[in-house]
């Protein structure tokens, strides 16, 4: 697959952006583990213009990360197009546009998916982005608002005919958020639609090699983009990428590696943004690092717990110390 000039290779494996989730070291291990492309946290239009420094922070990522993609979302097409300004100053390798969050304190200000209400203002800043930018934009969205306006086909038609060199569809419409089952027939309409020329990426429910495998052997997508699935486990894009190759499953990672990424994302989180909140957001990923460990709960527990790195770090080398954990 192809976006603009640069090339991700065959059925290439993204990582999604998660808000609180995909920041730098999570991207960084994700990459190291066999993730094709990143993509940041998505960022406020309106935090960037305004400068703040949350906002601002989000455009920082390092050399190995690449490919990476800066997200950026917001209603206003002014705000966008200085958004766009000041995200290609980090200099990424694309600009994506989010009009696909689900998220109410987004959609009540009219950006995300809110915008598939609202197509011609999508179109402004769309419009709006690609003219104040050199970098390829890029696209994420849902196949509609709801089940009676699931109008993606001629979204994604508007769309490039705008100019934006790919498109990323999450199988949902806004108003499932994230219940129900993703559906991906509308994802391979548009990839198979004869009037679509540039690359369609499908998103949604891919939580292992074989389902992944599915959706490119079905729906012949040029890209199958992973979320929630990967929180907790950075695994996942090689064991998917062995899948594809060689049909066969690998092993998951024994306790010894679980607690060495686990225990290298947190210090990395740590130095990027400080331990308080690196330990809070931290929370998110135990689940997925563990899961399947038996006896676990009680470390667990504690782990949603503790406020510093001492005390983690403590519970890390218990973990590897009691034998009831071994597998």
């Amino acid at each position: 697959m192809k976006i603009a000039n640069l090339d991700l290779g065959n059925t290439p494996l993204l990582l999604a952006p998660l808000e609180d989730v995909t920041d730098s070291p999570f991207r960084l291990i994700c990459r190291n583990l066999g993730a094709d492309m990143v993509v940041t946290e998505f960022i406020s239009s309106e935090g960037l213009v305004r400068n703040a420094e949350k906002s601002h922070k989000k455009l920082i990522f390092k050399e190995a990360e690449r490919p990476v993609s800066i997200q950026i979302f917001g209603h206003d097409p002014e705000n966008m197009k200085q958004a766009a300004i000041l995200a290609e100053e980090a200099d990424p390798d694309f600009i994506d546009i989010n009009f696909g969050c689900p998220v109410r304190k987004v959609t009540m200000k009219g950006g995300g998916a809110d915008l598939l209400r609202d197509v011609p203002r999508m179109i402004a800043i769309t419009q709006s982005v690609l003219n104040a930018v050199k970098l390829p934009v890029t696209v994420k969205t849902r196949l509609g608002w709801d089940e009676h306006s699931k109008n993606i086909e001629d979204i994604s038609l508007r769309l490039q005919d705008c100019g934006i060199a790919a498109i990323t569809i999450h199988g949902r419409t806004r108003a499932q958020m994230y219940k129900g089952q993703a559906d991906w027939t509308l994802i391979g309409k548009v990839k198979n639609n004869p009037k679509i020329h540039i690359p369609v990426i499908g998103n949604g429910d891919v939580d292992s090699p074989e389902t992944a495998k599915l959706m490119f052997d079905r729906y012949n997508v040029d890209g199958v983009m992973i979320g929630r699935a990967a929180i907790g486990n950075p695994w996942l894009f090689g064991q998917i990428r062995n899948y594809l190759s060689t049909g066969l499953l690998m092993d998951g990672p024994g306790l010894q590696e679980k607690v060495s990424v686990c225990k290298m994302h947190l210090q990395q989180a740590i130095e990027y943004k400080g331990e308080r909140r690196a330990i809070i957001e931290m929370r998110k990923h135990y689940g997925g690092y563990f899961r399947g460990l038996p006896h676990f709960k009680k470390y667990r527990l504690q782990l949603l717990t503790c406020l510093s790195f001492d005390e983690i770090n403590n519970l890390f080398d218990e973990l590897l110390t009691d034998s009831g954990l071994l597998i």
